[in-house]
């Protein structure tokens, strides 16, 4: 049994056996190397591997010039959130922070989630606590995930969560790859909600943990398409998990926005070709999940 599963607490030091932190990156090759600097610089020295998502920029080369005890996967083409699922194959450690190229973790932060995860072996997924900028302003996301209406987690000060930010989770490896992941149809957006939702039909439990804080840099530039691509996701979701008066209630909605809304227009466009996929690996949530989903949601459960 890996180290981590015996439920007994990790011993001080180092935390290279059991615990890695995976960045999925592309052609970000200056803002990744200030985040391997802070990285490498924690006292619990996790393993870190980067995976390169075909990056142009000359970030594979600079990960082996500058970081040599930095595992590196390239690879031949852009996947996305995909690239994470990657890492995770790649590493073998039994628990696995996600770091994204703008993001890193507070010193002491991943030994505590090595402490919360290996004492119950039934948490899945640890979101953590989120500042953002040099000012270390919580990020919004804290005071949902702390409001939570599912209730009361297993680690002290917790929450149950359906939803986490991808670059601020500490998962179990085991766990992550029994439901697989993040979903090949998505490829970026919303993705954190599926893998939510998958890990808690499968029994684990995801959990909100602001004693675990993760540092949230990102930039100010706009990013174009962003709002499309989460709509057709979340329908996308919706297609794949949830009743199907759901999925046709929400679709019904995106197509009368896209009559005057250029953004769902394009969210339309880009669902209609997925449909069939989304149908072919159509899995709805067991009840109690679905009860939590609507919850969540501020529907009656």
């Amino acid at each position: 049994m890996p180290v981590g599963h015996t439920g007994r607490r990790p011993s001080g030091g180092s935390l290279r056996e059991q615990l890695g932190v995976v960045i999925a990156t592309r052609d970000r090759q200056r803002t990744l190397a200030a985040t391997l600097e802070r990285l490498l610089a924690l006292p619990e020295e996790p393993r870190v591997l980067v995976v390169d998502n075909a990056s142009r920029d000359g970030t594979a080369a600079m990960v082996t010039r500058s970081f040599p005890g930095v595992q590196l996967l390239r690879l031949p083409v852009n996947r996305g959130a995909l690239a994470r699922n990657e890492g995770v194959k790649a590493l073998r450690t039994p628990y696995v922070a996600f770091s994204d190229d703008d993001s890193w973790w507070e010193p002491g932060a991943l030994r505590t989630a090595v402490d919360i995860l290996a004492a119950r072996p039934a948490t899945g997924l640890l979101a953590a606590g989120i500042t953002v900028g040099d000012e270390g302003r919580p990020d919004p996301l804290n005071s949902v995930l702390a409001a939570s209406p599912l209730g009361d987690g297993s680690a002290p000060g917790s929450r149950r969560v359906l939803g986490f930010l991808g670059c601020a989770a500490v998962v179990r490896r085991h766990a992550y790859l029994d439901v697989g992941g993040y979903h090949p149809l998505l490829f970026f957006g919303a993705e954190e909600t599926l893998l939510a939702y998958d890990l808690a039909a499968a029994g684990w439990e995801v959990i909100h943990c602001p004693q675990v804080v993760a540092r949230h840099s990102p930039a100010d530039a706009p990013r174009p398409g962003r709002q499309a691509l989460v709509r057709r996701n979340e329908l996308l979701i919706a297609w794949l998990r949830r009743p199907l008066p759901v999925a046709l209630r929400r679709t019904a909605a995106l197509c009368g926005d896209a009559l005057h809304d250029p953004g769902a227009r394009r969210a339309a466009r880009e669902l209609l070709p997925r449909l069939p996929a989304a149908l072919r690996h159509r899995r709805p949530l067991p009840p109690p999940v679905e009860r939590a989903a609507r919850l969540v949601e501020g529907a009656p459960a």
